[in-house]
């Protein structure tokens, strides 16, 4: 029998049916709650989702002020009518179907079901169900037959017109039929009765349709359009019945074609159904997600983040206040927005608890009772921090009477709060603890608060077995006594307490001219008159602002210019001025460095007066102890003649900010996301943009448990102990200090720049416009390379003179890590992510025996490092090393004088330094127990493309990234361009020139960079300018083919790469899509790591705002306002490096705990992993573990269930129906995870090239 599918009423349309004398059809299988599929006699009946009605044929429910949004609906119809007109072609049979009960919805007197609501959005219908099998649907509400017949009109229009551009194209000749009422019906359109019961069957010309008001319907009548398209091979062509009117039988080549089109349909709405079906699943899994959602899945759209930044201005304003005791300005500015409604809105009880505490201090009970009435006026609930500071206020108050504290506690127990969460959650200040408890202890003398002994650890599978007390374990401590250790502390905090140090420069080291001394003198004289000046106007302008009466709501400058001395600022200021560049720095530059120098230096004034740094110095005793061996908007430029007084000048000293020296002991450990590193100066675990505060709201949300693991690693790190290699910095400090030299990266001074000419007026007149233009260009030219030298001079002068201050000293960088994860030392100058020379000078304090194999791996070091041999194994590294030791050893003797081997390397200066280690191991009297400093690199072979194969389980590209065992290493940077070369040839012989000039210039160093950064998401656009930079350091490559042959070398890369890769392809485009989906949807995109860190893209719509000053206003461009929408480009295309990033972070975590664990010392650049030569055997080892373990875990199914409930659970039904399509469609990508394929990870344990 032929197939037949009958489309029920949809959910969302319950008003919307159009009932005159009979049902007339609705055509979309795809809009149906419930459709029955009947063949061969069989009932089968596949249910819906709610969710998925669709509304395309009734516009009704759309709002009319969206008129785009209908133009997209009506479309849509008439794509529907054009599929259901070629099944019409096949209706004209009567057809004998077996079916269960269904019954319809009472329809109104407009012919139209009712909506749920008055207004179009109102979609509480959506999720009434109306139409059900053996049950009886209820209808009724608004009319709206005016706007229903001006659609119908244009439907039946359009669709009058497909058709007959349809018949005309499969040559069938139609002719409108008048039904029995006289009304005309679609050209071969025959109308059906189909009974409730089985087995009855009638003609078109059956009995006129009952009335179907206020009664149930017995039949359902509809046209054939309603079912999927009949199977062309089952169902004749059959004649029309109009008025003795038949349509011509169509040709058999038409025939065949138009079968061909109608299986083609019914395949499509098969997959529709399958689609449906899927979605349906999808949504009951989201339903069950829904009841035990963690709050943190939950979009947060709150209110009250539209006030955050007022919110934080107003809490800084009134601490800035209370700090520097001016208690009625705070007290009158919080009651001036607390009695004016609309700025109550802005205030959280965060505001009110800054003056509860200010009270709590003077025991003022009345002013304490007073907050609370103005909170329960503003509509807020007292927390923790509230009574709190109510029950220091009353055991500061002496002879409290019990009967108020008693009723303090009880309200606490009624707004569900408890009395040991006081102590476990408040954070106290001075002797605030003491007197909490004086409190408590009037009406409950026993009480003490218990210590909670229950230790909770990370969740994550991949780190329960390094929390897991295991016999084997080896965690190493600090060779350093606990006296030493105290000792440092006790340096470190006096550093932190003066917030800057001065540190003699390397250029100390030059001969003292007469112009110098000059200078230098001519110099510190007019800072002293500058400071005068400085000091004298601050004072007069805090004089003007004090007695200045604040308007209302404003929020003066004047108390943040009373938190420090007025010297204190100078200083901030004259610092600043001495590290301008010549060319000037931005304004709101400067301004931030100035506002950060203020508030570190005010953060550690509020951490002594608040009696912090004595807990601190008892906590930190208990720790050492632990470490112990024995236990361009705005511009401001210097003036010319300032500039060049400090370049004669060349002062001996430069100050630096505390926190941008390494630390002299180690760091204090990250026990939370906002306590770590420094002991004093605050230090952001996630650096984020200054202003941008979607971290740090997740973070906050995040149990500390989670975090362990992320922390643990960022403490590990921070625990590698360093010293300066001082050999080798005299070395460079002599070649720094004798005109540089670029080849070895040491930049030359100023002195070197070009000299940047002066033309007057009258020259210039004398030249042409050419000239004129090419003068311009010159001077610009010279002007930019001017700046880049100074800045590359300062920058090597700023890491050589530390490197200098540090030499005899051993030392910590602290750590943290960007939003990806991807962790970095907190030092900005000097630390070992920095270039080739800082690396090179800097070595572990703590040495180890080279062992039976460390000499071995120095050597494949020094050989990894020359940039040779890449595709050599490891043996045949290490017999080029010994065959090349006269080098390696007059290297090491003769750096500067001898043969000069070192220069040649891709990393010289750590080449260097590795020939010193090389040679003093070997000419030691035993090797094997030379005690070496020096740490071994191993680097993951295209760590990014690792990744990606080892998620979509590529043969192919994990073959080419080394994930497979190898007799000799394999170099996707060597196969790419090997694979460029062949399509060079084949266009070279089909002519094409830009591929005949390319002819011996592809090489790998061409392609590399573009092969690098295509996984972290570079376009061809910028790997276009990659491979057009390679080209032009080629000397013998034609300049003028430049841009021809960069343009076609990136196509070919990337096609290169899209064969070689076809699984990273697909993951890549999958990522990229699930962005611009939710993108698109007003989110921003969030994932969690596998070691439970939560990740948010800060990418957002750019706001400008105006800031207005008397020396110029600034136009600010902010990118981070979470307020604004997100930046879909930005989101898209950021997400599939950023996920990367995140894996490549999260191995490198694990990989950290793990040799912390087995006793190694660890340090990381990434995906490059540092250790002893004793210990890279071990090191490797567990870094092949780690990643086989991470990459076991279902990464890309867990994160597809993270998207889902984020973004696609939880929504409200308005959200649902205003979006609906783009709702699915994000439903379904989300949840279409990408296939993978049959590699093994277990090989990756056996990969020597895997990291070398």
């Amino acid at each position: 029998m032929s197939l037949l599918r009958l489309c029920a009423l949809p959910k969302c349309l319950s008003g919307l049916i159009l009932l005159e004398r009979s049902v007339r059809r609705v055509s979309n299988a795809g809009h149906c709650h419930y459709f029955v599929t009947l063949r061969n006699n069989v009932e089968r009946r596949i249910s819906d989702p709610p969710w998925t009605s669709q509304r395309r044929h009734f516009s009704a429910l759309i709002p009319k002020k969206e008129d785009g949004k209908k133009r997209v609906w009506e479309q849509s119809q008439l794509l529907d009518v054009l599929e259901a007109r070629i099944q019409q072609l096949q209706s004209d049979i009567v057809l004998d179907v077996q079916h269960a009960k269904v019954q319809l919805v009472n329809a109104s007197k407009s012919g139209r079901g009712a909506s749920s609501g008055k207004s179009p959005k109102n979609v509480s219908g959506w999720r009434t169900e109306l139409l059900k099998v053996g049950q009886t649907g209820k209808g009724g509400g608004k009319d709206a037959s005016a706007y229903k017949s001006r659609w119908m009109e244009k439907l039946i229009q359009e669709k009058t017109t497909k058709t007959k551009k349809l018949n005309l194209k499969l040559g069938i000749e139609d002719k409108p039929v008048k039904s029995r009422k006289g009304k005309l019906m679609l050209p071969g359109t025959t109308q059906k009765n189909i009974l409730t019961k089985a087995g009855k069957k009638t003609a078109s010309t059956s009995k006129k349709s009952k009335t179907l008001k206020n009664q149930e319907p017995t039949a359902i009548q509809a046209d054939t359009m309603a079912g999927a398209p009949v199977a062309a091979a089952t169902v004749p062509i059959r004649k029309a019945k109009g008025k003795g009117k038949a349509s011509k039988e169509p040709a058999p080549e038409f025939s065949e074609a138009r079968d061909q089109e109608l299986a083609e349909l019914e395949r499509k709405t098969e997959a529709k159904a399958q689609e449906l079906a899927e979605v349906e699943k999808l949504e009951w899994k989201l339903n069950q997600w829904a009841m035990s959602a963690s709050p943190e899945l939950v979009q947060d759209n709150s209110e009250a983040r539209m006030y955050e930044g007022v919110q934080l201005s107003v809490h800084c304003y009134l601490e800035a206040c209370v700090f520097c005791g001016d208690i009625d300005r705070a007290q009158r500015l919080l009651l001036t927005h607390h009695r004016m409604i609309s700025r109550r809105n802005l205030l959280n009880i965060g505001l009110y608890n800054v003056m509860m505490r200010v009270w709590a201090k003077k025991g003022s009970l009345n002013q304490i009772g007073r907050m609370f009435i103005l909170v329960e006026e503003a509509g807020l609930k007292p927390n923790l921090t509230s009574y709190c500071a109510a029950l220091e206020c009353m055991g500061r108050t002496p002879n409290c009477s019990p009967k108020v504290i008693n009723r303090v506690l009880r309200q606490m127990k009624e707004d569900g709060l408890c009395v040991e969460e006081l102590f476990r959650l408040c954070v106290f200040r001075q002797d605030e603890r003491d007197m909490v408890l004086r409190a408590i202890h009037t009406v409950e003398p026993d009480f003490q608060p218990s210590i909670n002994t229950v230790l909770h650890t990370c969740s994550s599978p991949l780190v329960k077995d390094f929390y897991t007390e295991r016999a084997d374990a080896k965690y190493p401590k600090l060779a350093f006594s606990l006296e030493e250790l105290r000792e440092r502390f006790s340096r470190q905090l006096s550093m932190e307490q003066t917030s800057t140090i001065t540190i003699h420069s390397v250029e100390a080291m030059k001969p003292v001219t007469p112009h110098m001394a000059k200078m230098r003198a001519l110099l510190a004289e007019q800072r002293m008159v500058w400071h005068k000046a400085l000091v004298g106007a601050l004072r007069e302008s805090n004089m003007i602002l004090a007695s200045i009466t604040p308007k209302a709501v404003r929020l003066s400058l004047y108390p943040y210019l009373c938190l420090m001395d007025q010297k204190d600022y100078v200083d901030i200021m004259i610092q600043s001025l001495s590290n301008l560049p010549p060319s000037g720095e931005s304004l709101h530059i400067l301004a931030k460095e100035l506002g950060n120098r203020v508030h570190n230096k005010f953060c550690i004034r509020m951490k002594s007066h608040n009696q912090m740094v004595d807990k601190l110095s008892h906590i930190y005793n208990e720790y050492a102890e632990l470490l112990a061996k024995d236990s361009k908007v705005g511009f401001i430029k210097p003036h010319p003649i300032l500039t060049q007084m400090q370049q004669d000048a060349m002062e001996t000293t430069l100050t630096f900010d505390s926190y941008v020296m390494p630390m002299l002991c180690p760091p204090v450990p990250w026990t939370s996301a906002k306590f770590g590193a420094y002991l004093l100066t605050p230090t952001k675990m996630m650096r984020t943009v200054v202003g941008a505060n979607q971290h740090e709201i997740l973070l906050e949300k995040c149990q500390d448990a989670d975090l362990h693991a992320v922390l643990d690693s960022l403490n590990q790190l921070g625990n590698a102990a360093w010293r300066i290699n001082q050999p080798l910095l005299d070395i460079i400090i002599s070649i720094f200090n004798d005109k540089g030299n670029e080849k070895l990266d040491i930049p030359p001074p100023n002195s070197e720049a070009p000299k940047i000419l002066r033309y007057s007026q009258q020259d210039l007149a004398t030249y042409s416009s050419a000239e004129k233009a090419h003068l311009k260009r010159e001077l610009v030219k010279a002007k930019k390379k001017c700046s880049e030298m100074h800045s590359l001079r300062m920058d090597a002068l700023y890491k050589l003179s530390i490197a200098n201050h540090m030499r005899d000293e051993v030392f910590w960088f602290p750590h943290n890590m960007d939003f990806r994860g991807r962790t970095y030392p907190c030092p900005p100058y000097f630390n070992h992510l920095g270039s080739d020379v800082t690396r090179a000078i800097l070595v572990f304090a703590e040495g180890k025996p080279l062992g039976p194999g460390g000499l071995k791996w120095l050597k494949i070091h020094l050989v990894n490092l020359t940039g040779l041999k890449k595709r050599s194994s490891l043996a045949g590294r290490l017999e080029y090393a010994n065959t090349i030791m006269d080098d390696i050893l007059d290297s090491a003797d003769n750096p500067l004088n001898g043969k000069k081997w070192w220069q040649n390397a891709d990393e010289p200066w750590q080449a260097l330094a590795c020939c010193m280690e090389i040679a003093n191991a070997v000419r030691s009297p035993d090797p094997t127990h030379f005690i070496s400093h020096f740490p071994v690199h191993q680097d993951g072979s295209c760590n990014g493309l690792q990744h990606y194969a080892a998620l979509g389980r590529d043969v192919i590209g994990a073959t080419s990234v080394n994930l497979i065992p190898c007799e000799v290493p394999q170099d996707v940077y060597s196969g790419v361009a090997q694979q460029v070369e062949e399509f060079r040839v084949r266009d070279s012989e089909k002519g094409l020139k830009i591929a005949q000039v390319l002819e011996g210039f592809i090489s790998r160093k061409v392609v590399k960079q573009t092969v690098m950064t295509v996984v972290y998401g570079v376009t061809r656009y910028g790997g276009r300018l990659q491979i057009e930079k390679r080209l032009k350091e080629v000397d013998d490559f034609p300049k003028e083919y430049v841009w021809d042959a960069s343009h076609y070398l990136v196509q070919q890369v990337f096609s290169s790469l899209k064969e070689m890769f076809t699984g990273t392809r697909e993951i890549q485009d999958w990522l990229t899509e699930s962005a611009r989906l939710i993108a698109k949807s007003g989110n921003t995109v969030e994932w969690v790591t596998p070691l439970g860190l939560p990740i948010i893209q800060p990418y957002h719509r750019t706001r400008t705002q105006m800031l207005k000053g008397t020396i110029q206003d600034l136009s600010l461009q902010i990118t981070h306002d979470s307020k604004q929408k997100p930046d879909t480009v930005k989101q898209k295309n950021a997400f599939p490096p950023n996920f990367i990033h995140s894996l490549d972070s999260t191995h490198m975590m694990l990989t950290a705990l793990y040799c912390y664990s087995a006793g190694l010392t660890f340090v990381s650049v990434h995906d490059c992993f540092w250790t002893h030569a004793l210990t890279v055997d071990t090191m490797n080892k567990v870094c092949r573990e780690q990643f086989v373990a991470l990459h076991s875990q279902p990464i890309l199914q867990e994160l597809s269930n993270f998207l889902l409930q984020k973004y696609c659970s939880g929504l409200s039904s308005e959200v649902k129906n205003n979006k609906f399509l783009e709702y699915r469609r994000m439903l379904l990508l989300l949840a279409k995870v990408p296939q993978t394929g049959d590699f093994d990870l277990q090989q990756v344990k056996e990969s020597t090239y895997f990291f070398s």
